[in-house]
This record gives structure tokens, sequence and C-alpha cells, in this order.
């Protein structure tokens, strides 16, 4: 029988459809080919590119050339920019302000063969610590209230180039997804004086139904009531609201902990495109008792159609005790 699960911090309903259900080798995933062709994004094109905002590993030779492990530049079409005032209006029962921002991309290796999931911890830390440094950078600017830090995966994931990059887009105004866990998180707080997410770690700790793996820092857990197969969520196992708080320990076993998590979904799902996002705290808000930092990776395997765009329901072919097991004894 089909179940209706609630998240329990924004109180999103989820339809898990067990009638539907599947097995990883089910899904038809398109196979991962390497094209090849000019790259904007490999070594020996930077000109190609805007001028970098970050780098890492270049230790001889001029700003914009070849010889780095990691390069942050802006995005050459932004969604936003970052030049001019925000100009609020409002035009009778409507708002608009003009669209300042910051995008940038993350190049995360100048190998264009390279893979996320298949690069080893100590590679995968540099795209961690480019994600802290930059909002860390981008928080000085007051027209700022929050980044959003994001990778796509492949093509149904909205990925358009397939050298190994994520993105950043630094906002003047709070998603509406983040006022959601926000808002959601302090209702729980105030009612229970904990932090939800503290609370659900716990359990899925305790209970070893819905986690997937897990470091002395950092959990993998399959949340209760997933938009899709395989959705996974990455938190530190210790109340911290802020990413950019990290420091470079913390960073390695998180980077270690996200190489097993996509290693497990890859030998799953060979190929499986997906998205990942970072959940923090707004810039400037202070330490927050009732939010939890927390990176969510949402393979795209199902499709949102009438009925979810209508109703904000997802409708999931497997539960995710399910899916937590397949992780969980797959060989790596």
């Amino acid at each position: 029988m089909p179940e209706l699960r609630k998240d329990p911090i924004i109180g999103r309903w989820i339809i898990i459809a067990q009638e539907r259900g599947k097995r990883p080798t089910d899904f038809l995933v398109e196979e991962y080919k390497v094209k090849g062709g000019f790259c904007p994004l490999c070594p020996g094109n930077e000109k190609t590119t805007p001028d970098e905002v970050l780098v890492y590993g270049r230790e001889w030779g001029a700003p914009n050339t070849a010889g780095w492990k990691l390069r942050v530049v802006p995005n050459k079409y932004p969604a936003l920019v970052i030049e001019g005032e925000l100009d609020k209006q409002g035009e009778g029962l409507y708002d608009r302000m003009n669209g300042i921002g910051a995008h940038e991309v993350i190049i995360e290796s100048p190998n264009h063969k390279d893979r996320f999931s298949h690069m080893p911890p100590h590679d995968m830390l540099l795209t961690f610590r480019a994600f802290r440094d930059r909002i860390r950078d981008l928080s000085k600017d007051h027209r700022f209230n929050y980044v959003v830090v994001f990778k796509n995966f492949g093509r149904a994931a909205g990925a358009s180039l397939e050298h190994s990059h994520s993105q950043l887009v630094a906002l003047p105004i709070l998603p509406r997804m983040v006022t959601s866990e926000l808002d959601g998180s302090l209702s729980y707080y105030k009612y229970k004086d904990r932090c939800v997410f503290c609370d659900i770690i716990r359990q899925e700790i305790q209970q070893k139904v819905r986690l997937v793996c897990e470091n002395e820092l950092f959990v993998t857990v399959a949340p209760f009531a997933p938009r899709s197969p395989f959705e996974m969520w990455i938190m530190p196992r210790y109340h911290n609201s802020s990413y950019i708080e990290q420091d470079d320990n913390s960073l390695i076993a998180l980077a270690e902990i996200f190489s097993e998590t996509l290693r497990r979904l890859d030998a799953c799902i060979p190929h499986v495109p997906y998205n990942f996002v970072l959940h923090t705290q707004p810039l400037r808000s202070g330490p927050l008792e009732h939010y939890h930092w927390h990176f969510e990776i949402v393979p795209k395997l199902t499709s949102i159609a009438g009925f979810e765009w209508g109703t904000g329901f997802y409708i999931n072919p497997m539960p995710p005790e399910e899916t937590c097991r397949y992780l969980r004894e797959v060989k790596l």
C-alpha cells in the first residue's frame, strides 16, 4: 500500500508508492561518455574564462595561466551581476529590485576526464575548502544575504559542461527553501528545546535503518521523507549552523564521507545524474541553536510532472529504508 510521509523539518509530504517499487538496476541512466573537444575549463584555456577569483595549487606563473589544481572564476553568463545597487522598488502590490549578486564556477580539477565521485578525498578536499573560502569572502558584501552552493552532474541534472565543476550564487534575499527550514527548525526548537537535525542524527545512528555511512565527524543518512530514490543528507554529527566556521580537519572528514557516499551511489546506479546543494545559515546571522548546516544529494531518477507541480507532493517509488540497504551492502 502507498504511504504518506511528512518531512519533520519543513512539513512537506511525500508519497512512497511502493507498488511502483524498483531495484537500482531498474533505473534507466544515460551512459556517461567524455565527448572531448574544446573546453573553456581545461588548462591552457584560462584566457577564455573571466579572471579567476581564487586559485589553489599554482606554484609559479602569472594569474590565469596553467599549473593550478582548482580555479574559481565568475560565470561567463551569470544569472546575477555583481555591479550596481539593489534599488528596491514597489509597483503597486508587486516588488522588484535589480538582479545584483555573484555567480561563480568552481573548476574542481584540471583533468577534463575526472569525475567528482571518483576523486580521492585529498583532491575533493580542495572543492570544499573553496566553498568555504568563497562564502567567507562574499559575506563581506553587505548586499548579499545568502550564498547557494550546488553541483549538477549529468545532462538530466542540468550540467551544461562535462568538465567537473560546481557553482555558487550569492543572493540578496533568502531562498524560500532555506527560510522554510529555518522556520520549521525554529518551531521545533521552541517546542522541544532541541535541534531537529540533532534529533534526526541521534535517532538514525541508534536505529541504523536509514544510516548510510559515518565517520567521527559526519553522518550520511537517507531522509525519512525523501523526494527521490537514493536521496541522502550529509550532516555534521555535532551541532553547528555555519559551514564557513569549519576548519581544515573538519573539511578533511567531510571529503572522506562525501567520497564514500558518492562512490556507494555510483556503485548502486553507475553514472547516475544528481544534484547536491549546501544548506547553511544566512550570512552574518550568528550561531543558530535550532539550525544545522548540511549537504543534500538528490539523484535525478524521477520526473516532476503535473501532479507534483500542482500539489507540491513528490512521488518516490522506493522507501529510504530499502535504498539504504542497497547503499550499505554494495561493494566498493
